[in-house]
């Protein structure tokens, strides 16, 4: 996989031309959180150009780590899963996340911030359990955001489970929220919480109060918002 090889009988050289490459790791961090389709794990990974997923997945299934599956409902499209081979890494890129939020400084974290991964990733995580149960509707504003990445829509159904709009899905709105991109980051990375958001009034909540006071409870946060930040 590697452009050159570190010639080195070295398990641990030998298992970094594999999983070095850049994006590799990211890649793998997608497929483990669930994603299994071409155009999910593009969402997952938005600025990673389509032909170099296309390569990296190659790359992964003759390294024996991902196997290609073409569905059974439409033969044209395909299904990236993880190889047993594949989830004997899941620990190894679980050690790099937990890493990270331990030990990389908040403000340089917060220096890299993406709307549409940390929408994905709330939508992934989020626990409808809080909310009432029928179809809920929750539209996020991002003040400072262009037009085009201002408005995000996520639709909570009990049956369905949850989806990503960012265009409007014409259903009425049960929770507006408008906040900062910094700040919601910020709150999806443990780094932050709900409530300081609003009494700071850089969070408003405008709607549904179930929903509004249950937020910290079903938002999708990240799988290391738990852990601590260590000091250096």
């Amino acid at each position: 996989m590697a452009a050159g090889s570190y010639k080195q009988f070295c398990p641990v050289a030998m298992a970094a031309e594999v999983l070095c490459t850049r994006w590799t790791v990211v890649l793998l961090r997608e497929l483990m959180a669930g994603s299994t389709r071409f155009n999910d794990l593009r969402r997952g990974v938005p600025r990673m150009s389509p032909a170099l997923l296309s390569q990296r997945l190659k790359d992964l299934e003759s390294a024996g780590i991902v196997a290609r599956e073409a569905l059974a409902s439409d033969p044209g499209l395909y299904e990236y899963r993880l190889t047993p081979a594949g989830r004997e890494l899941t620990p190894i890129v679980e050690g790099f996340g937990i890493w990270g939020q331990r030990r990389i400084k908040a403000d340089l974290s917060l220096q890299h911030l993406d709307v549409q991964l940390l929408m994905w990733d709330m939508r992934r995580n989020l626990n409808p359990t809080p909310m009432p149960r029928r179809r809920n509707i929750i539209q996020f504003v991002y003040p400072e955001l262009s037009a085009t990445q201002r408005h995000w829509w996520l639709i909570v159904d009990p049956k369905e489970g949850v989806d990503l709009c960012s265009v409007d899905p014409g259903f009425d709105v049960d929770l507006y929220i408008s906040v900062d991109l910094r700040s919601m980051t910020a709150i999806w990375m443990g780094l932050d919480t709900v409530r300081a958001a609003v009494d700071s009034r850089r969070m408003i909540l405008t709607g549904d109060r179930q929903i509004a006071s249950s937020m910290q409870t079903w938002l999708g946060l990240s799988p290391f918002a738990k852990e601590r930040k260590l000091a250096s």
